[in-house]
């Protein structure tokens, strides 16, 4: 018995052996990430231990399960905090960077990384912009105050839950260490 192979067949093992294409990127390193958000401003790198306390204040007021690591947070001169953090974007993590004021409002919101395959206009400066001037006392919700994304709604739901939980943050673990020192 002689077998023919089925061109259908071959197209169709060739297109499930074909490698899935994501858009995965790294935007910016952190120490880019620092000279484009806090520019000629040094920064002192100032970890502080989240205790399950405050693990659990952060999480019921942003909805972001995933831990927040208290190792990648930085104190300028003038007591501004350039904090990056991670949330889940829908299957993979999404790496951020939040600065914010000596009393609390996001200044600026970089990406860091982003391993999705879609959802990467997150990114774009048009909408990371909306969260300019926000502070733990704003809402910080899709769709309420900062608008969605079509295609790209877990993205934005869980960045902005992330920017919240770090706005928390500070009111929760920062806000009293934000006083830049008197000169002497």
């Amino acid at each position: 018995m002689n077998w023919k192979l089925n061109p259908l067949l071959m197209a169709g093992l060739a297109a499930a052996t074909a490698p899935i294409v994501a858009h995965a990127k790294i935007y910016l390193p952190v120490e880019q990430a620092q000279k484009i958000l806090v520019p000629n401003k040094p920064l002192i790198k100032n970890p502080i231990i989240i205790t399950d306390e405050l693990q659990d204040k952060m999480r019921s007021a942003s909805s972001v399960r995933h831990p927040f690591q208290g190792d990648r947070i930085w104190k300028a001169a003038d007591g501004s905090w350039f904090i990056v953090d991670e949330v889940v974007g829908k299957h993979e993590m999404i790496t951020y960077a939040v600065v914010l004021s000596p009393s609390g409002a996001v200044t600026g919101i970089e990406i860091l990384e982003y391993v999705e395959s879609y959802g990467y206009e997150v990114a774009e400066a048009q909408w990371r912009k909306q969260f300019i001037g926000k502070t733990a006392t704003d809402p910080i919700k899709l769709n309420q105050d900062i608008q969605n994304i079509g295609g790209a709604t877990l993205s934005c739901k869980h960045l902005t839950d992330g920017v919240k939980r770090i706005a928390v943050l500070y009111d929760i673990a920062l806000k009293s260490q934000s006083q830049a020192p008197k000169a002497k």
